[in-house]
C-alpha cells in the first residue's frame, strides 16, 4: 500500500475519532437531560394540594421567598417558545413521553458509537498491517 493511502486511512480514522467525541458529547448532554427530566417528575409529583412555601433562585446566589398555590395547574414548554397550562399528571405525562424520545436518541447513539467503535477497530488493525508490510519491506 502507498503511502497516499496509508495517509488516507489516517485521515478517515482521525475523523472517525472526532465523530466518536462528538457521539460521547451528544450522549452526556442527553444524559443530562434524562437527569432534569427525571428530577422533574419527581418534583412534580412531590407537590401536594396545599399550599406551600418555597426559595426561588434569582441568581447570583439571591433568592426569593415564593409561594406555591395548590397544584391544579402546571405550566410546561413545548417548544419553540411555546408553554401550555397542563394539570399536574398530563404534564407528568407529557415529561414521562419526552423521556422515552431521549432514550430512543440514547439507544441510536449507542449503535452509532458501536459501529464507529467496531470502523475505528477494523482501521487500527489495517494501519498495523500496513506498517508490518512496510518494515518486512526495508
Amino acid at each position: 500500500m502507498s503511502e497516499e493511502q496509508t495517509q488516507e486511512l489516517l485521515q478517515q480514522m482521525q475523523a472517525l475519532e472526532a465523530y466518536m467525541t462528538d457521539l460521547l458529547q451528544k450522549e452526556q448532554s442527553i444524559m443530562k437531560l434524562l437527569q432534569e427530566a427525571t428530577g422533574a417528575i419527581e418534583s412534580m409529583k412531590a407537590l401536594c394540594d396545599t399550599q406551600l412555601e418555597t426559595l426561588v433562585p434569582i441568581g447570583m446566589g439571591a433568592y426569593v421567598k415564593a409561594t406555591i398555590p395548590p397544584n391544579e395547574k402546571m405550566v410546561v414548554n413545548i417548544g419553540a417558545g411555546a408553554s401550555i397550562e397542563q394539570d399536574k399528571n398530563s404534564a407528568i405525562n407529557y415529561v414521562e413521553e419526552r423521556i422515552k424520545e431521549l432514550e430512543i436518541v440514547l439507544q441510536q447513539l449507542s449503535a452509532q458509537k458501536h459501529e464507529v467503535a467496531l470502523r475505528l477497530e477494523h482501521g487500527q488493525r489495517e494501519m498495523n498491517r500496513l506498517l508490518q508490510a512496510s518494515q518486512s519491506n526495508q
